[in-house]
């Protein structure tokens, strides 16, 4: 599966857990990408973002068969990483989001809003 229909998968995993402030940054043309995508959002509680991690999960999964490469955040829960290694999922607490800025540290990446309940 190339970057973007996995991209795609894991939006597909967020929405089902209700995921708010959905981001897909292309950082394909970024000096120092480390990824092809890095697909961002945020969740409201603890359960909350378990919750999305699982479903992306599953999601990806399902359509592609892979797991990820390597996973981050689940004792604390105020920062979920998913590595798909060309897409690296970010699944964060508002606050936390907020803090470390992805989205503007990485500000030369094309960054593409997924509408709420789209």
């Amino acid at each position: 599966m190339d970057a973007k229909s996995l991209s795609q998968a894991v939006v597909a995993g967020m929405e089902d857990r209700k995921a708010e402030d959905i981001v897909i940054m292309d950082l394909k043309e970024s000096k120092g990408a480390i990824c092809d995508y890095f697909v961002i959002c945020s969740g409201t509680s603890d359960t909350h973002l378990s919750s999305i991690a699982e479903s992306i999960e599953k999601k990806v999964s399902e359509v592609s068969k892979e797991s990820p490469w390597m996973k981050e955040g689940y004792t604390n829960k105020e920062w979920i990483l998913l590595d798909y290694v060309s897409v690296v999922v970010h699944i964060f607490k508002k606050d936390k989001r907020e803090y470390y800025g992805l989205e503007d540290l990485w500000g030369d990446a094309q960054q593409v809003s997924v509408p709420q309940g789209a």
